[in-house]
């Protein structure tokens, strides 16, 4: 297996593992994992060009199996982090399933951490999925107080 960097050529192939992250996780209409996807492919594209969003892809025999990214956000000075004004966002770890509990998401997230280290973002945020959760904490991630207000779709 390799693993190497995305390039704004890899928005669909980002995009695709992002929608089957969410759709095994269970929660989501296919509708609204359309409608996600339509809209985060250009971003996503736009982010990795712009250098804000960092990510790999693990393939094997040429066919990826596995990615993830973290996101660059500008973030006020926090007591985390009192002169820091960015924060790291971990995202779209994903695994094909015949190629889980192998350890790729485990090298995947180290990848990201590094590179959050190597821009200095002290604080690193993300969403985990039950499943993922024991993944996390093996790099010291922990739950925090973080509440969530989010605006009803009306379709």
């Amino acid at each position: 297996m390799e693993t190497r960097s995305t390039t704004p050529a890899d928005a669909p192939l980002v995009t695709a593992h992002r929608r089957a992250m969410f759709a095994a996780m269970g929660r989501t209409q296919e509708s609204i994992l359309d409608a996600m996807s339509r809209n985060f492919e250009p971003w996503v594209e736009r982010m990795i060009s712009a250098g804000k969003y960092t990510g790999w892809i693990t393939k094997e025999d040429g066919r990826p199996v596995a990615s993830a990214g973290i996101l660059v956000l500008d973030w006020p000075p926090h007591p985390l982090d009192p002169a820091g004004v960015e924060r790291g966002y971990l995202l779209n770890v994903f695994v094909e399933p015949d190629y889980r509990k192998r350890g790729l998401a485990h090298a995947l997230v180290d990848l990201c951490l590094a590179e959050a280290h190597k821009r200095g973002l002290r604080v690193v945020a993300l969403h985990s999925s039950d499943a993922a959760r024991p993944i996390y904490e093996t790099f010291g991630f922990r739950s925090t107080s973080e509440m969530l207000y989010v605006e009803p779709l009306h379709e």
